[in-house]
């Protein structure tokens, strides 16, 4: 079955999940707009759907990074509007003159590794929680026989 059609079963799971982990995002480092943000770049894979031991809910982050350099911007505008304080550390004008030319250590590409981490942990919780919904609503077996077809 096409990924969009077992994922359109669990539209109404998701919205009652988003509910539930709202106060996860609210105690995490991003906001509910960055939270947003990485959720449009997370799609949702089943691992070894024809296993009922072996079967996981899995978040494919692979396209995060990608949505990271937004999210710098967000951050940037709730830091000057007085926003959710981020925990950063303060670079000397070396080292941002370095990022920028992309001579940096963190690989050249201007993206805080350490939150796109934090981001990928967030997403894969996310899916743990929505597999348990999913089981404690006896729909996940449904799901699992849908992406086999």
């Amino acid at each position: 079955m096409a990924r969009q059609q077992w994922t359109d079963m669990i539209v109404g799971d998701r919205m009652a999940v988003d509910r539930d982990f709202s106060q996860r995002v609210t105690d995490s480092r991003f906001s509910r707009q960055e939270w947003g943000l990485i959720m449009t770049a997370v799609e949702f894979d089943i691992e070894n759907p024809e296993d009922d031991d072996r079967a996981k809910l899995v978040a494919d982050t692979s396209k995060v990074r990608q949505v990271m350099p937004e999210m710098e911007n967000i951050q940037s505008q709730m830091s000057a509007m007085g926003g959710k304080p981020q925990k950063k550390e303060s670079k000397g004008i070396f080292s941002s003159v370095k990022d920028a030319l992309g001579m940096g250590g963190g690989g050249g590409n201007g993206i805080d590794e350490e939150r796109l981490a934090a981001a990928e942990e967030l997403a894969q919780e996310y899916a743990d929680e929505l597999q348990d919904h999913l089981e404690s609503n006896d729909k996940w077996n449904r799901v699992r026989t849908a992406v086999q077809e």
